[in-house]
């Protein structure tokens, strides 16, 4: 037998789709064949599975464990709970060689995916174009394995406080009605201080806001929340929990990027010197307070997997993305969890000074616009940004080739860069006035326009 996926499925860094349509019941089934073969053929045995609080979730799951006993794995089902709980199994779990998450992630209620891990360490690009390469040939190894359930909340729960040093704070947490729901729920009864829960219940049809923290909209309950019991700060998390969003006491939205400066200031103290990895879309602000700091600031390219990757490659203990994604491997795995991140933050804001709208005040006014995202075809995406890279070095320009063309100039910088993910290219600039972050616009409109594409409205992600 043998299997083929529908050709948007299999994406740079996890299996994703709309459930029914591009993704189905039998490819999750496929999907488990495939995994438990490539992870047999490395000399493991056992695979951790855990799911979100999507509708479909469920199905998914034993379609899934289906194919991976077939194949001869055994499996270890964690149960409902966030990407993180399923990332910390295969962590710390005894002779668990890789592990699956069922999650649709911040994408709307009808669309589901795979994230996956093995042997420790991040499985995407080849890895995941391997699971359709195997099911395609049915290229699968055969077997009768076991199930049995292990329930490692409480577990992931304490190790997510061990060694806590925060301060008492009044915070808000909104879980968006995400799968870290019950986590939040769990872990602020072992914190000191007052907090206030949002949206805990885990529900997959996200009845009172879109369950992605990087946009602001989906920011006004908890900002409201702030502002009428006077909190401290606010933290957000998307649908898996792997995200983090933020806002301080005034309601202003802490970005990625800030929270990363607040959260190396800490980590730098403790590991000085230490290389700090931040995404092609992070403020120069950042890169600059890392280095007066006495860190090494690293740009890489954008992409959970990604960063992962290389923070291995040059040991960094700390990591994150303008998307909210923030990675500690001090004192935790490596992996990105939101509410670990959360825990950080608090930590942070203690050590150094108590208040993290006054943090947030003493950073540089930097204007820069939100993510851009323009539909290009998916054929087109990569050769746009081509384009683009040879006029510019033609011409002479200041270019960072890390991920797309990342373009200095007097006024600030300004990106462009194809989405591994969606059928887009990705913009964004910073200035440090207006009239100068009108100039850099201009210059990514000139450029879209030489590749014969009108910048018009931005798309939703």
């Amino acid at each position: 037998m043998t299997h083929q996926f529908h050709p948007t499925a299999l994406r740079e860094y996890d299996i994703r789709g709309i459930v029914g349509d591009t993704l189905t019941e039998a490819d999750a089934w496929a999907i488990g064949r495939s995994f438990a073969t490539i992870v047999r053929r490395a000399g493991g045995k056992t695979v951790a599975v855990g799911y979100d609080g999507r509708l479909s979730s469920p199905v998914l799951e034993a379609a899934l464990i289906k194919g991976l006993t077939e194949s001869g794995a055994d499996v270890v089902r964690v149960g409902l709970g966030p990407t993180p709980m399923l990332y910390y199994a295969e962590a710390a779990l005894d002779n668990v060689d890789g592990g699956i998450q069922i999650t649709g992630s911040h994408n709307p209620p009808n669309y589901n995916g795979f994230k996956m891990v093995h042997a420790h360490a991040p499985f995407f690009g080849a890895d995941i174009l391997t699971i359709g390469t195997l099911a395609a040939a049915g290229d699968w190894e055969a077997g009768s394995g076991t199930v049995r359930d292990h329930d490692i909340f409480d577990q992931y729960v304490t190790r997510l406080t061990e060694g806590f040093t925060g301060g008492a704070f009044r915070i808000g947490w909104d879980a968006g009605n995400g799968a870290g729901g019950a986590v939040i729920e769990a872990l602020v009864k072992r914190l000191p201080g007052e907090h206030h829960l949002l949206f805990t219940d885990i529900d997959g049809t996200f009845p009172n806001h879109h369950p992605d923290p990087t946009v602001e909209a989906n920011l006004e309950d908890l900002r409201r929340l702030v502002a009428e019991k006077k909190l401290d700060f606010g933290l957000a998390f998307d649908g898996d929990a792997d995200r983090i969003g933020a806002i301080d006491g005034e309601g202003r939205v802490v970005w990625g990027d800030q929270l990363l400066a607040i959260l190396s200031e800490d980590v730098l103290k403790e590991v000085p010197g230490a290389t700090i990895i931040a995404d092609v879309k992070a403020s120069q602000a950042l890169y600059d307070r890392v280095a007066e700091l006495g860190g090494t600031p690293l740009m890489w390219k954008t992409g959970h997997s990604l960063i992962k990757a290389k923070m291995k490659e040059v040991n960094s203990p700390l990591a994150g993305e303008m998307s909210g994604h923030i990675f500690f491997k001090h004192r935790w795995y490596g992996f990105d969890d939101a509410i670990y991140a959360g825990l950080r933050l608090i930590e942070a804001v203690t050590h150094l000074g108590g208040s993290l709208t006054a943090l947030k005040s003493a950073m540089p006014a930097m204007i820069n616009t939100p993510e851009m995202r323009f539909q290009v075809d998916e054929s087109r995406k990569f050769a746009v940004v081509e384009e683009v890279l040879a006029r510019l070095e033609a011409e002479g320009a200041d270019v960072n080739r890390t991920d797309g063309a990342r373009v200095n100039t007097a006024d600030g910088w300004w990106l462009l860069r194809a989405s591994n993910t969606q059928d887009v290219l990705v913009a964004r600039a910073e200035a440090k006035d207006e009239a100068g972050l009108a100039r850099l616009m201009a210059q990514i409109d000139a450029q879209l326009a030489a590749s014969g594409i009108e910048r018009g409205e931005s798309v939703a992600h």
